[in-house]
């Protein structure tokens, strides 16, 4: 049998990554007001967030010392033909208030393509995986975008940002809700893009996200068979860009209702 780098490192990375949402998840908040501090508006710091950070870069670093590292906290520490990205609390704004929706997501880069990575939501039980011409999996169940084409049946995600103006904002939810669709936002960037992968929804707007938001995420889209915006070909790589994944069926009349490339 052949030696696989990108299979060794995912295994790892489920590893890693449960000690890290296990960790999270023990320094999480008592329900209730939110406990934290503010990076800008309604953005979250908490202890947590370094303390799992932390944690994966140390882990990796002597799993796979020659590989690079990024994180939200700590930016590039790290460079090697191998890059590790990590988010040690997506979904902040819920973890500091004791909620459920949140995760911590791992995703590996080979060069600037993405090739595997790992999303836990611990308080939900739930573990995403996904290994490039291997599919994505939920809890080790093999999972597909919605077969939905009629975006009068669709639910779509977008995901706010004090990034982005009101005016904005509101002009794509209306254009979403002009389809027929219903609107949701969750908090968390990463859960809403794994809810395309797996069709719990039928698609996802954020107009300014980060690399590490979804370095997990979108190698399960593409295995899930989602239609994803080039996000990294976009700016995605070195800054804040824009990201819709979407069911196949609908992709292109929501593309053309948000104005974004898919």
């Amino acid at each position: 049998m052949s030696f696989d780098p990108v299979a060794v490192r995912l295994e790892a990375a489920r590893s890693v990554v449960r000690d890290a949402a296990m960790l999270a998840l023990a320094m999480r908040p008592a329900p209730g007001g939110p406990t934290g501090t503010l990076k800008g508006r309604q953005d979250y710091l908490t202890e947590a967030d370094g303390a799992v950070e932390a944690l994966v870069s140390k882990r990796i670093q002597e799993l796979f010392p020659e590989d690079g590292f990024q994180g939200e906290e700590g930016g590039v520490t790290r460079k090697g033909q191998f890059r590790w990205v990590v988010d040690p609390i997506d979904g902040t704004s819920n973890f500091a208030r004791g909620r459920d929706r949140w995760c911590v997501s791992l995703g590996l880069l080979k060069g600037d393509e993405p090739v595997a990575g790992v999303i836990e939501a611990p308080a939900l039980g739930e573990v995403f995986t996904a290994q490039k011409g291997k599919g994505a999996f939920l809890n080790g169940k093999p999972i597909k975008a919605s077969p939905i084409n009629n975006p009068q049946e669709a639910m779509i995600e977008m995901g706010w940002s004090s990034r982005v103006s009101t005016e904005l904002f509101g002009e794509k939810v209306g254009a979403i809700m002009a389809l027929g669709a219903m609107p949701r936002s969750g908090g968390s960037g990463a859960l809403a893009l794994t809810d395309v992968a797996c069709g719990r929804s039928d698609g996802y707007l954020e107009i300014v996200i980060q690399l590490w938001d979804v370095a997990a995420a979108l190698i399960i889209l593409e295995e899930a068979g989602a239609a994803v915006s080039p996000f990294l070909q976009t700016g995605g790589l070195t800054g804040g860009a824009t990201i819709l994944a979407a069911a196949p069926g609908i992709a292109k009349v929501l593309s053309e209702a948000v104005q974004v490339e898919i």
